[in-house]
């Protein structure tokens, strides 16, 4: 049982439940009870990042600070559309690719993505690291894509996995 409990499942298991609590736009006991049995339950499912392995802090700060920053400027960027009279959506759903080595974070780059306003995914493959995502505005598609990407990266430099251990065979 001690194996289960790793401070990257803590961090991970943490992670999650201020992703529910931010989704959900509250942070009420009710929230964290219920975004905490999720996370739990999906860790313990095996979906997400895996248990085992090392946490680089300074790339998880970067990740981090990056989804703070999308969050504010899509915020304003959605504000604005609403505010203006003229609607000067064109929406698109876009297939973005992932890397390869970042499908064991595809849980974290989903919830990431949809947690800023104007950008959501609409499906995911985990098999083939394949994210559709709606966008408000077509024209960001090239630069979403390098943004998922680096995201991506970070995901990967701040959440190493490492194989599991081998039985003595």
């Amino acid at each position: 049982m001690m194996g289960f409990v790793t401070v990257r499942r803590v961090v991970t298991i943490s992670a999650l439940t201020s992703a529910w609590c931010a989704l959900w736009g509250e942070l009420s006991v009710a929230n964290v009870v219920s975004g905490a049995a999720v996370a739990v339950v999906v860790s313990i499912a095996g979906v997400g990042t895996p248990g085992r392995g090392r946490i680089r802090f300074l790339p998880l700060l970067r990740f981090v600070g990056l989804v703070m920053v999308d969050l504010v400027t899509s915020t304003i960027s959605v504000a604005q559309e609403v505010l203006t009279p003229t609607d000067r959506t064109d929406e698109a759903v876009i297939a973005v690719q992932t890397p390869s080595e970042s499908r064991t974070h595809f849980l974290l780059l989903v919830v990431s993505v949809t947690l800023t306003p104007g950008t959501a995914v609409v499906d995911a493959d985990p098999d083939t690291g394949t994210l559709y995502l709606h966008l408000l505005h077509a024209d960001r598609r090239d630069a979403t894509a390098r943004h998922v990407s680096e995201l991506a990266e970070l995901a990967c430099q701040a959440l190493p996995t490492t194989p599991p251990a081998r039985s003595g065979a």
